[in-house]
């Protein structure tokens, strides 16, 4: 097993995660470019609160399968490796191709779009594999509950960053236009870190 704690790593692949084109971040570009910062906002804390509870779910869950069961860490290992090396994939596809960046609007009221965020978060099974391959890249199979609730709140506190960001940044045109120009080059960076992210994972050294 991983024998310390390496939080500065699992902080970096979340950030990568965060900021990369997806389901979240393109309904939360969508929605704030096509109505305003407010409504971008509500459906981000939708999505935060949706994150958060994946994030808890997969930690303490994984943790007591690992105490439990020791080759679990070994499956969510490699399943969490071969996920973060299709998003690379799809990231170089990405990078490589030349169609505009589809984003999603969300319509309704405040409320409403609170709920949508938290919906569309908690019925994308993947962010419990993603959340799952983080933990098994930096959490040593001895970590403590207070060490887990370390990392939750650290994540957490970045997501909030990362997609508040998002809901105020393409709230405005210019910032939208600015990101659209450069989309490629940001997804060939994504598809890179994505790619040694998953490299990483299922060569780390166990004890």
């Amino acid at each position: 097993m991983i024998e310390h704690l390496h939080l500065p790593l699992i902080m970096l692949a979340a950030l990568v995660a965060m900021a990369s084109p997806g389901p979240a971040t393109l309904a939360i570009a969508g929605t704030s470019m096509s109505r305003g910062r407010v409504p971008g906002l509500a459906l981000t804390g939708g999505i935060l609160t949706g994150s958060l509870i994946w994030s808890t779910a997969a930690a303490f869950g994984l943790a007591a399968l690992m105490l439990s069961h020791a080759w679990v860490f070994e499956v969510v290992r490699y399943a969490g490796g071969a996920y973060l090396a299709y998003l690379a994939v799809k990231s170089a596809r990405a990078a490589c191709s030349a169609e505009a960046l589809n984003t999603r609007t969300m319509n309704g009221s405040l409320f409403a779009l609170y709920r949508k965020g938290l919906a569309l978060h908690l019925t994308n099974p993947k962010v419990v594999l993603f959340f799952g391959s983080l933990y098994t890249m930096g959490v040593p199979q001895d970590a403590t509950p207070a060490e887990f609730a370390l990392i939750i709140g650290a994540i957490f506190t970045q997501s909030v960053i990362v997609n508040g960001g998002y809901a105020l940044l393409f709230s405005a045109p210019a910032v939208t236009r600015a990101y659209i120009r450069l989309r490629r080059w940001f997804e060939g960076v994504f598809a890179v870190a994505f790619g040694l992210a998953s490299v990483k994972i299922v060569t780390t050294r166990l004890s």
